[in-house]
């Protein structure tokens, strides 16, 4: 894992996007097509911002999304589809992006969305670590061993209650307690991993990602396992690096 501390979250957007766009130009240069994970949340705004702006030819990058709650529209404010709609997809007009139906039958939605990505191997995946440790939706313990792409998950209140603290539902109880997520294993697949974690919130998840004991009970340490994992930091985020 190669770890790049930025002044800002502003300039950790611009590096971390740099370096996505250069590796997914390097996939379209090698085999003539990328494919891509775009991630949500509010760590990725400024990199997502950043994105979009770089030199990739779009048509040939189909991108999968994470994660989505389960029982909400996307006309939800809180809607990982109505986020990536509003600020990637509309904006760049990939040739392809696979959402994550929350408001179907799950399991069956796992199955789907497992068959799709099963055929296209992913050239970069753009992830956030949670207040929790989390990868994706997979709360500590975290299922490191299922094969499954995408899994329905619990979100436990750690993970609930930044969502709320985002400001993405008014109350506790309005914040959805399932997800479908990508799996553990389905995110180590990725050919590279570009890993975006800003604000002082995060810093304690940050330290125990980087130098505890790789475990489900801080999921997000398993990256360090992958050979091509970029973590870009503000002075915020890793200000408890020892």
């Amino acid at each position: 894992m190669e770890i790049i501390i930025s002044e800002s979250k502003q300039v950790l957007g611009k590096v971390a996007a740099q370096k996505g766009a250069e590796l997914i130009r390097k996939a379209i240069h090698n085999k003539g097509y990328a494919n891509i994970i775009v991630a949500t949340g509010a760590s990725q705004f400024e990199m997502l911002n950043e994105l979009v702006k770089q030199d990739i030819d779009w048509s040939l990058v189909t991108a999968y999304h994470l994660d989505e709650y389960i029982g909400i529209p996307d006309s939800h404010p809180a809607s990982f589809r109505k986020y990536l709609k509003e600020r990637f997809v509309d904006i760049v007009s990939p040739k392809e992006f696979i959402y994550v139906n929350g408001e179907t039958e799950p399991e069956k939605e796992c199955v789907r969305l497992g068959k799709l990505i099963a055929k296209n191997p992913i050239d970069v995946a753009f992830v956030g670590i949670g207040e929790n440790s989390h990868l994706a939706f997979n709360d500590p313990p975290a299922d490191f061993e299922t094969e499954e792409a995408y899994i329905v998950v619990k979100l436990d209140n750690d993970c609930r209650k930044q969502q709320m603290g985002e400001g993405w539902f008014p109350t506790i109880d309005d914040v959805p307690e399932k997800a479908i997520s990508m799996s553990i294993k389905q995110i180590m697949k990725s050919e590279a991993i570009i890993c975006c974690v800003p604000d002082l919130r995060k810093a304690d998840a940050v330290q125990k990602t980087v130098e505890s004991e790789i475990s489900p009970m801080v999921p997000a340490s398993i990256m360090r396992r992958h050979n091509a994992t970029w973590l870009f930091l503000d002075k915020d985020s890793a200000s408890m690096l020892t």
